[in-house]
């Protein structure tokens, strides 16, 4: 191996370890918590080290944001494998997305709602984001219904799991109506 592939091999583990490091502490303590000189402690490298593959906070966020993207494409993915039917696929994905928002707070913010510098729904999105998207619209294509694009019936889906997911973490919505939000949302706009 050469001494350019051993450096390369090191400055990536090093920026997965910063990006490790950077969710933890966000899932902890939340993103304010998250400063350079917060996670070159953590890491135990300075924060030159940390600028030397980030350019600050906001990359930081990108990558969690598309590490997470990545993530969510293959829970929705693995949530509605082998399901038989579409409206229980659809179900199901809205569940798996629910899960995910709920059990990883911080990475969903850093997708969904902090500003990590990543285009959306353009030409230079990156690709785990367009994957995540395209992971909603493989099920839900199947239910948009006669005449109405696959595309802005999983927009108008995405949307919805959204705004459950944040109003449910922000505890403005009834713990009890979570599945039967659920259903509703399935049989309302899933057109078997």
């Amino acid at each position: 191996m050469s001494v350019k592939e051993r450096k390369d091999r090191e400055r990536a583990a090093r920026e997965r370890l910063i990006v490790a490091a950077a969710r933890e502490l966000a899932e902890q303590q939340g993103w304010d918590a998250v400063t350079t000189r917060q996670l070159a402690e953590r890491i135990e490298y300075s924060q030159p080290v940390l600028y030397s593959h980030f350019r600050g906070k906001r990359e930081i966020i990108g990558a969690v944001a598309l590490e997470g993207a990545a993530e969510l494409a293959a829970a929705v993915r693995a949530a509605t494998a082998g399901v038989d039917g579409p409206r229980e696929r659809v179900a199901a994905l809205a569940r798996a997305y629910l899960d995910f928002a709920e059990r990883n707070p911080a990475v969903y913010d850093a997708i969904f709602q902090l500003d990590g510098g990543l285009a959306y729904a353009q030409e230079d999105t990156p690709e785990p984001l367009k994957d995540a998207f395209a992971a909603l619209m493989e099920t839900l294509s199947e239910v948009a219904g006669n005449g109405i694009d696959p595309g802005l019936f999983t927009e108008l889906f995405w949307a919805s799991l959204h705004g459950l997911a944040t109003l449910t973490r922000t505890g403005r919505l009834l713990d009890e109506y979570a599945e039967p939000r659920v259903e509703l949302l399935v049989d309302r706009l899933a057109m078997v």
